[in-house]
């Protein structure tokens, strides 16, 4: 469920714009002004702001962003880029992330994709691989297969899980899921996670296929599977199928391990905890939220406040909302 909090009556999209220009005048720009508006307001709204404001001032509100941005000390980068993914329709956010990700190396990276592919729901993917298809000339298979950066054999699982266009609805062939319960088994004790028929099932099945298998997995051998892969695959290619395994069918899971990640230690990954953050708020943050109190005997909001600061965790903590 979302943690976005819209005033009811919303003022309207001509008067939020409005009110954006004004906040953006001066060259500190006033940062609670906009965090008040853009981060109390839906997709759509958004959508409709970004329209009105082109229309009123002729120029496109993430350029006006973007200027902003470059105009700012290195404190204010991680709240302008914050801001501006926010501000995106989230298929173009998603597609704008996956051709930063398929560029590099590290598993943060590498996570993008996953994330994407499978955190996401059918026609979402369709969207996002549509418009990656016009923002850059190409398609995110075509990128992912060609990336120098990836490597065998997760290129092709990466590939067949960008590609895939799954079945959305509740049928369940029990029969298709002991089956292929077995194969997942038998990949897992013999350390053979990328034999094409893993690649087949993680990559083609529709999510409520995929938790009857899970559940026959469990049913059959007494534990679950993603915590299988964990202890018995320690290689790459075993961290990210478990995460893929997460992302299908338990997100939540998924985007807590990666916020708690991304503010362990010294110091912040940033780009890591704003993109766990700004691209669930509207999805499934309160169970994300659920997920990571009991797991990290903690709240996402007191650590997230605890790790950042400014204008960026005021941000932050908009999008989350207060704990219940």
């Amino acid at each position: 469920m979302s943690t976005v909090a819209v005033p009811s009556p919303p003022p309207t999209a001509s008067e939020d714009a409005e009110s954006l220009r004004k906040a953006l005048q001066g060259w500190r720009a006033d940062k609670a002004a906009l965090i008040g508006i853009l981060c109390r307001r839906t997709a759509a709204q958004r959508a409709a702001i970004r329209r009105a404001y082109a229309f009123l001032y002729r120029e496109p509100l993430l350029n006006c962003f973007r200027y902003k941005l470059s105009r700012h000390h290195l404190l204010s980068v991680d709240f302008w880029k914050a801001l501006i993914l926010w501000t995106m329709d989230p298929a173009e956010r998603d597609a704008n992330l996956v051709h930063e990700a398929v560029k590099k190396k590290d598993e943060n990276n590498i996570l993008v994709l996953i994330e994407v592919s499978c955190a996401s729901t059918p026609d979402h993917l369709m969207a996002v691989r549509n418009i990656y298809h016009k923002l850059f000339s190409c398609s995110i298979e075509e990128d992912v297969a060609s990336s120098p950066a990836l490597q065998e054999p997760l290129k092709k699982m990466l590939v067949s899980l960008v590609s895939s266009y799954r079945y959305a609805g509740e049928h369940v062939d029990m029969d298709v899921a002991k089956l292929e319960a077995a194969q997942l088994s038998e990949a897992i004790r013999e350390k053979q996670l990328q034999r094409n028929d893993v690649v087949r099932i993680i990559s083609t099945r529709s999510k409520s296929q995929l938790r009857a298998t899970f559940q026959k997995y469990k049913e059959d051998q007494g534990t679950d599977i993603a915590e299988d892969i964990n202890s018995r695959c320690s290689s790459q290619f075993g961290r990210m199928l478990k995460s893929a395994v997460w992302c299908l069918i338990s997100p939540e899971k998924h985007f807590a391990q990666v916020i708690r990640y991304s503010i362990l230690g010294l110091g912040t990954y940033e780009d890591m905890l704003t993109r766990a953050i700004v691209s669930r708020a509207e999805i499934d943050m309160k169970q994300i939220k659920e997920e990571y109190r009991p797991r990290y005997k903690s709240a996402v909001t007191s650590d997230v406040a605890g790790d950042t600061s400014f204008g960026y965790r005021d941000m932050l903590l908009a999008l989350l909302a207060s704990e219940d």
